[in-house]
């Protein structure tokens, strides 16, 4: 099909003649041709086009529940809804939204209510005293009845089932302390739709894990275990029980979230291992893989940085600038999006598009650097 466009150069400025040539101008079109000429200038006069509100995908929503969901006090549920307690856009287990607190500062949270409930949004959210004061600030700031603005809902780790979309026969599901946030809309749906699925919970202590009770409905099909009663859990104790199956087949479908240690030992440990997928989700900055040393100037200031070849140019420049923002850390959210002026950019997100990149943007929590510096405006 040809989709370039060719101006309209009929010459046409008459109606044409009647079909069967009774009169010259067709008696029908020229009564048409003249609705169309009073008609819709005086409609137009009437109803103006105004311009539509520019989209910048914020919500603004209600904190309509505050619950502490872990015995130890240190993990608070959030529950939001519209001002006007109207629909909110639909989500999928895997989902997270981000959360834009008073302070400016932007984190990124997975939602672990209920999909199925389109009037809220749940996030759990536990108190790092050490990290960069986003959860200090949600744990002590807000409270029932404040208002917040989101952006998202967005899905970076998207779950296929048995029979809707994955080969794999059997789901099995692994959570670590607060990674239970993004699992929990996958045990729900996966228990909905009827399929076989387990699950290991570890975590410090009893105390220490969130949501405790809210799982002892699935019963014996979810295994919670604990580090200062059993130790830390193998590998083989976290995959379960698996059968080899002849090559090319799939047995197993592992959805994970959890410290970064914990997910790089089990994708050693599933090295080789074609027959069962691994699926994961981390809520720190993956490692750097191939990194090199080079410095970063900050053009306001003239600063030099040196960035280590296992730091990030993000972790670099919040030495300095405690104040820089960022949330996922992972190269997703787009929250510490900067723009560079010289050097070559080692793009390493998924993120942005090629036009951004040509006009100089990068991700600095993930992006690394080609040339021995590279100059960034901050």
């Amino acid at each position: 099909m040809n989709h370039i466009f060719h101006e309209h150069t009929t010459g046409f400025t008459t109606e044409p003649p009647h079909l069967y040539g009774r009169w010259r101008r067709d008696p029908l079109l020229r009564v048409t041709t003249g609705l169309r000429k009073t008609w819709f200038p005086f409609w137009a006069a009437l109803e103006r086009l105004h311009p539509l509100p520019a989209d910048d995908g914020l919500l603004t929503l209600e904190i309509v529940g505050r619950e502490v969901v872990a015995q130890d006090e240190n993990v608070i549920a959030l529950t939001f809804a519209a001002t006007d307690r109207s629909v909110l856009p639909e989500w999928h287990p895997g989902a997270h939204l981000d959360l834009n607190l008073p302070s400016g500062r932007m984190r990124s949270y997975s939602l672990c209510g209920d999909p199925g409930d389109r009037r809220t949004y749940r996030i759990a959210v536990r108190r790092i005293p050490g990290g960069g004061g986003g959860s200090i600030e949600v744990h002590d700031t807000l409270s029932v009845g404040d208002t917040v603005t989101i952006r998202g809902p967005r899905n970076a780790f998207p779950v296929a089932l048995p029979g809707f979309g994955s080969a794999a026969p059997r789901l099995r599901f692994i959570a670590a302390g607060i990674g239970i946030t993004p699992i929990l809309p996958m045990l729900a749906m996966a228990d909905r739709f009827g399929v076989e699925w387990s699950m290991i919970y570890s975590g410090r202590s009893a105390d220490s894990i969130p949501f405790i009770d809210e799982l002892a409905r699935y019963r014996d099909k979810v295994t919670v275990r604990t580090d200062d009663v059993d130790g830390l859990p193998s590998m083989d104790e976290l995959v379960g029980p698996t059968t080899r199956r002849p090559h090319g087949e799939t047995d197993l479908a592992i959805y994970c979230c959890g410290p970064v240690v914990m997910l790089e030992a089990l994708r050693t440990h599933l090295v080789g291992r074609g027959d069962i997928e691994l699926h994961y989700e981390r809520f720190s900055p993956p490692p750097i893989v191939n990194g090199t040393e080079f410095e970063v100037v900050l053009n306001s200031t003239g600063e030099r940085l040196t960035v280590p070849a296992d730091q990030s140019v993000l972790t670099a420049i919040r030495a300095v600038r405690p104040d820089a923002p960022y949330s996922c850390q992972q190269g997703f959210c787009g929250a510490c999006k900067m723009h560079s002026t010289a050097g070559e950019v080692d793009h390493r997100d998924g993120l942005l598009t090629e036009p951004e990149r040509e006009a100089g943007y990068f991700l600095p929590c993930v992006s690394r650097c080609h040339s021995p510096e590279l100059s960034v405006d901050a």
